[in-house]
């Protein structure tokens, strides 16, 4: 006798680890589960991604905790290859008395987006675009950027755009990238929170894909040492409560508006510390160098890829609005970051510019390297932490950005991070991007 599978909805949280857990339940119930969520335990926000919990941390073998689905944000697809279909729905970690959890990174992205909100009457729209490698695909070598070089890899482009469009992610571009195997995936723009959702949905959605077929999707910031580096490009604008954009001055300096030029000051003002949360992994610091079309100095760039924040190019024909076209992109993130942490932090550091009225930064392009340092001060340049070590010390240096987070985020957070250094300890950087390779 043959039965028909029970399709699944897990319901998920992504950790400080950058892994996207949960429980599944069948989807046909999943409303009863809207309301009391389903059960979780404190430790599993210290899980590395190496599946081991961080020792020392706060939490031990004690506590309960439920994680409550959005039912608004619920991602779908029978488009995967497999059996069943795969659905996500996302949420927030709360205690048993239904309270917000301090370390719930999406309810920290919420409270971000409400802070900005009531504050300044104005909302962030963003997207991730995010490069990723396919390992294990019986492909001919291609050119980069090249016809052949998607074409090749067909039908994987257009069963990935299906899912991701069945699934309500709105994509708008597959396409084949520098790298070997190297593939780009961009979606529309959305609210914070949604862009931070799609985000995570999408990495699964087309992992699962790749496996299916046998093969590997990586996102790990650095699969090899000498290769290419896979980042995630968060792309944002503001918007006032009508979605009218207020970010673009024709007049102004590359098109930034004051308003808009006060929150880059703040992004880049907090950025060495900010790192740790978009780049977190020890193989991030192996592409965020100077040279490596990723970001490696506090600088504002207009059109410039080496740029940590670039003002990113607007069509001025075809009758667009260049107003609605206008969008800024962070650099300095990869897949082994938290998406809602990394939104987080941008807001959050935006907020700060906007308060403090911050000038609008210097536009800059060139090397930073070859100025005096002089020269590099009165630009407002710095160098980005070069390794992780350094980024969890610019990030506890940073009196402003430790206060937008409780004490006990703060402990489990470093505590995960450098527990992670410490399981890499007497690694080769070629091991150590090896592993994330298979982990991310």
């Amino acid at each position: 006798m043959t039965t028909t599978p029970r399709h699944l909805t897990s319901i998920v949280t992504t950790d400080f680890s950058g892994v996207t857990r949960g429980r599944p339940v069948e989807t046909a119930r999943l409303e009863r589960y809207a309301a009391t969520g389903i059960g979780w335990v404190p430790a599993n926000i210290s899980l590395t991604p190496f599946n081991a919990i961080a020792d020392p941390n706060p939490w031990g073998s004690s506590g309960d905790l439920r994680i409550l689905p959005d039912l608004d944000a619920v991602y779908t697809t029978a488009q995967t290859g497999s059996a069943t279909p795969l659905s996500l729905a996302m949420g927030n970690i709360v205690d048993l008395e239904g309270h917000r959890w301090d370390l719930c990174s999406r309810s920290i992205l919420q409270d971000a987006i409400g802070e900005m909100e009531a504050e300044t009457g104005f909302c962030l729209l963003a997207t991730f675009e995010q490069e990723f490698q396919v390992f294990g695909a019986p492909w001919p070598p291609a050119h980069a950027f090249s016809v052949a070089g998607l074409r090749r890899a067909d039908p994987f482009p257009s069963e990935v755009l299906s899912a991701l469009d069945e699934a309500g992610i709105e994509p708008e571009m597959f396409l084949a990238e520098y790298g070997n195997d190297q593939f780009e995936i961009t979606s529309a723009p959305a609210s914070a929170l949604a862009a931070a959702d799609r985000a995570v949905a999408t990495r699964e959605i087309i992992r699962e894909i790749a496996r299916v077929r046998g093969w590997q999707a990586s996102f790990a910031p650095k699969t090899s040492l000498s290769g290419v580096g896979n980042g995630v490009h968060v792309h944002f604008s503001l918007v006032d409560r009508n979605g009218t954009p207020v970010g673009y001055d024709a007049e102004a300096a590359g098109g930034l508006s004051d308003l808009f030029g006060a929150f880059a000051a703040g992004v880049l003002a907090h950025l060495p510390a900010i790192t740790v949360l978009s780049a977190p992994s020890a193989p991030s610091y192996y592409r965020l160098q100077p040279h490596f079309w990723s970001a490696s100095w506090t600088w504002l760039g207009d059109r410039d890829r080496e740029s940590s924040l670039r003002i990113c190019p607007i069509a001025a024909f075809g009758g667009k609005d260049k107003a609605r076209q206008f969008n800024m992109e962070y650099r300095p993130a990869d897949a082994t970051g938290n998406p809602y942490l990394t939104l987080a932090a941008i807001i959050r550091s935006g907020i700060d510019g906007l308060r403090r009225k911050l000038p609008p930064p210097p536009i800059f392009s060139g090397d930073p390297a070859t100025l005096s340092e002089a020269e590099r001060k009165s630009l407002g340049l710095k160098r980005l932490p070069s390794s992780l070590d350094e980024a969890l010390a610019a990030f506890e240096a940073d009196e402003t950005v430790t206060s937008w987070f409780s004490p006990l985020f703060i402990e489990t957070y470093l505590g995960v991070r450098r527990q992670e250094l410490q399981m890499l300890a007497g690694k080769s950087p070629d091991e150590i991007c090896d592993l994330y390779r298979g982990l991310f």
